[in-house]
């Protein structure tokens, strides 16, 4: 019987422990590598960013969540390896984001403006592509970033 006592109060423990330990893992940050990213418009601006790049499935799936702060000439680069439709969503990402949907020659197919925090409702990239940069809410407004411009980056320039 004593067994059995020591054996439960382990398991509460142990349970105890995942309820408490694994919601602060989640939140642990996740590591990207950062590089360079510039945006060149109709308009001839050139604009310079640090963004952080996610290129392996658990990167693109964490990107921004959990974030608090971000700086103005801060974003991430999502890479998807291949052109193809891709759907987004705000779930756990704290910040109000400008999303700029790009092609694999890095020209910007479709651009989602001030996506809501904490919402599940999908971002649908409208078309095949391969890049997807997420800024600071406000940013496409502020340098009139339009469908049509270019982003160019390490991650853009790789030999296809």
């Amino acid at each position: 019987m004593r067994d059995l006592v020591l054996h439960a109060i382990r398991s509460a423990i142990t349970a105890l422990f995942f309820l408490v330990a694994l919601p602060a893992l989640a939140e642990e940050p996740m590591r990207f590598d950062k590089e360079p990213l510039l945006i060149q418009t109709a308009a001839g601006k050139t604009l310079h960013f640090t963004v952080e790049v996610a290129v392996t499935p658990d990167q693109r799936a964490h990107g921004l969540m959990f974030r608090k702060t971000m700086g103005d000439d801060a974003g991430m680069i999502f890479d998807f390896g291949e052109p193809r439709r891709v759907a987004m969503w705000m779930e756990n990402t704290f910040l109000p984001l400008d999303m700029l949907f790009a092609d694999d020659t890095g020209t910007i197919r479709h651009i989602k403006e001030n996506a809501t925090p904490y919402s599940r409702d999908i971002i649908d990239s409208m078309s095949p592509v391969k890049y997807v940069v997420e800024l600071n809410a406000g940013i496409v407004d502020k340098f009139g970033i339009k469908v049509g411009d270019r982003i160019m980056s390490a991650t853009t320039t790789k030999v296809k």
